[in-house]
């Protein structure tokens, strides 16, 4: 990623956070004589783990695909982001661009044992599941969790320990407040390119820049 000092996130706690609100994630893999490899699967936090270290399961297919647990991996986080028009600048000369967060997280996963990988599956499901009216977990029944027993073999689990970070949350802190509340104002107008959560990010990050 193209380093910019201007935009760079070294904030650990922050990019726990981004992970925690973007747990999508693309694992990238190079595997010697097949080449790149990428699979997408949600991923959590070991929160009783210090620094980031990630939790999640893959498919066996993809397991054998990544050769998963032989050699480093790269897991991408993408948060919010999105097209910001220069006529909403209110200035002139100005560009288009293109206003996001992201973090590059590498590290060699640790395969885990049936047991862990139940466990981990249990956790995913709570997770995604605890928002809801009536959540649907892993264990709500019997039947289901010796369903959720048998299917488990067909998945292996992983934990990531992250050794190497390379994150950027571009939220236009080169422009004047001015500039960026007036972009943080068309964000959340109605159109093509109405894009909320942006705007969201785009003030907080401006509300935590004034405060340094």
């Amino acid at each position: 990623m193209r380093p910019n000092s201007d935009f760079a996130l070294d904030d650990v706690e922050r990019i726990r956070d981004m992970i925690r609100e973007n747990p999508w994630a693309t694992i990238v893999s190079f595997v010697p004589g097949r080449g790149l490899v990428a699979s997408h699967y949600p991923v959590l936090l070991d929160e009783e783990s210090d620094g980031i270290v990630l939790l999640s399961h893959v498919g066996r297919p993809d397991e054998r695909l990544h050769e998963l647990g032989a050699h480093e991996c790269l897991v991408v986080i993408s948060g919010p982001h999105g097209y910001v028009s220069p006529g909403w600048y209110g200035t002139s000369p100005a560009v288009p661009t293109w206003n996001f967060a992201v973090a590059h997280l590498h590290g060699t996963p640790e395969l885990l044992d049936d047991a862990e990988n139940l466990d981990v599956l249990e956790r995913l499901v709570a997770h995604f599941e605890s928002p809801l009216p009536e959540p649907y977990l892993m264990n709500r029944t019997l039947e289901n969790a010796e369903y959720a027993s048998r299917i488990v073999h067909g998945t292996v689990g992983f934990r990531m320990r992250v050794e190497r970070i390379d994150a950027k949350e571009k939220m236009s802190q080169d422009k004047p407040a001015e500039v960026v509340g007036r972009v943080i104002e068309a964000l959340r107008q109605s159109g093509r390119y109405r894009n909320p959560a942006l705007a969201d990010r785009m003030a907080v990050v401006q509300h935590l820049e004034e405060q340094t």
